[in-house]
């Protein structure tokens, strides 16, 4: 979320900036300055009330304990309460309607960010590895994994319907050993801390990352007996989480943290739920777009100042897991149209698949600086000293363990059908040097 009087003082720089993501001001802001200037003049007229009513609770006091009648000073007290009750009910009016205005407007992006609508529009910053060289076709993740047995979509079907898939055998333990592996990079190398967070979240931690309210629609709610009323958020109801980023980044909502201590760096795997309501028709084949899929996930706590460095070094967390498991891969900067609601700037890291003959993303690594810690109250105090500030939030998958689980079965397929096992696996795969039809 923006500060309001950021907004206030800012406003042509937010209307140009909205309109790069190509977003219509009007839409999003309303009539901001009118809106503006009634909140602010309820709450001057409320104040002005309230030191008049504290000034004549005086009198009141003083006419009593001399002996003389407070009647008429009672009656102006009485009726000063009931105009202050007006008044605070419009100022509450108005600050709610406020708050759901500065809540509708996304994140500003960073200078640096390109301009353009979509996603034709990202910028290629590098490229990192060599595409293979086939002696045959290759063919993509989803002929594979069914010819060899370890993925099953038929009976993913069955049981929970379209965009699902079942792992098997030495499919379900690549799954696993890419987890392992994963966690352990993160961990023991780039120090991290891992953290097992709830796969489910309440209301107001999905408005603390930002994906409620605007993608409410692509989220699995749970029916537990609560009703979600949009623009009021809980602490007692349910969703599945679509990403560990919510939990993981909630673990600090309204706390104030230890500036020795910052960076804070976090690490979590687990399951993400996600309607795809946006998604019909796309990438109906195999497992590129899953209602259920898994992904390793990095969050930072940072100081501002820190924050463009510590966003390159998470890029970098990331990336080391491809070049670990040399798979080509490409960052791209995105522009401010396919930046996301939340995000300043962002980068997505998108691997080779030479099944499907393209790249595709396999991690966004996000700089949020403020705009995540402003809606969730996650501050601290700079040098143990001064004002509390808001800290910066940080995130990327590293990585999104289907899709890098599809890249290594496209990327090491062989001619005869098998899938070789990547060096740095092998030992999460109990010695398997391949995968063979089973």
């Amino acid at each position: 979320m923006l500060d309001l009087g950021f907004v206030r003082n800012n406003l042509a720089l937010v209307e140009e900036k909205l309109r790069a993501r190509g977003a219509d001001p009007a839409v999003l802001l309303g009539d901001f300055h009118s809106l503006d200037a009634r909140r602010r003049e309820a709450i001057t007229q409320a104040e002005q009330l309230k030191a008049r009513r504290n000034e004549l609770s005086q009198q009141v006091g003083a006419l009593k304990k001399a002996g003389q009648d407070a009647t008429a000073v009672m009656n102006e007290t009485k009726a000063l309460k009931e105009q202050l009750d007006a008044l605070d009910t419009t100022a509450t009016k108005l600050d709610d309607e406020m708050r759901q205005s500065l809540a509708r407007i996304p994140n500003l992006t960073r200078d640096e960010v390109p301009a353009g609508k979509s996603e034709a529009d990202n910028v290629c910053v590098k490229t990192w590895g060599e595409q293979r060289h086939f002696e045959f076709t290759p063919r993509p993740h989803w002929e594979i994994g069914e010819a060899l047995g370890i993925l099953d979509f038929e009976r993913a079907t069955k049981l929970s319907g379209a965009r699902f898939v079942v792992y098997k055998g030495a499919g379900a333990r690549l799954e696993r050993a890419l987890i392992n592996f994963m966690l352990d990079q993160h961990t023991g190398v780039h120090g991290y801390t891992e953290i097992l967070p709830p796969f489910m979240v309440n209301s107001k931690s999905l408005f603390g990352t930002g994906q409620l309210p605007k993608f409410g629609d692509d989220l699995f709610r749970c029916d537990d007996g609560t009703e979600f009323v949009p623009g009021e958020y809980r602490d007692n109801d349910h969703w599945l989480i679509p990403t560990a980023e919510v939990p993981v980044t909630n673990l600090y909502r309204d706390e104030i943290l230890d500036d020795a201590k910052l960076p804070i760096n976090l690490t979590a795997y687990t399951p993400c739920f996600r309607a795809e309501a946006g998604a019909a028709g796309k990438d109906t084949r195999g497992i590129i777009r899953q209602h259920q899929f898994q992904k390793v996930e990095l969050v930072k706590f940072v100081r501002p100042e820190d924050s463009d460095a510590e966003h390159e070094k998470l890029t970098r967390n990331a990336e080391t897991i491809l070049e670990l498991l040399k798979l080509p891969y490409r960052r791209m900067l995105l522009c401010a149209g396919d930046t996301g609601f939340s995000a300043a700037k962002t980068y997505d890291l998108e691997v080779w698949l030479p099944g499907q003959s393209t790249y595709r993303e396999i991690s966004s690594c996000s700089n949020f600086e403020a705009f995540q810690a402003r809606r969730a109250n996650i501050r601290y105090k700079p040098g143990g000293k001064g004002k509390n500030e808001f800290v910066h939030t940080l995130n990327g998958s590293g990585l999104a363990v289907g899709r890098t689980w599809l890249a290594i079965v496209e990327n090491y397929q062989q001619a005869d059908g098998s899938v070789r096992i990547p060096e740095v696996l092998k030992q999460y795969m109990g010695g398997l040097e391949r995968i063979e039809a089973q």
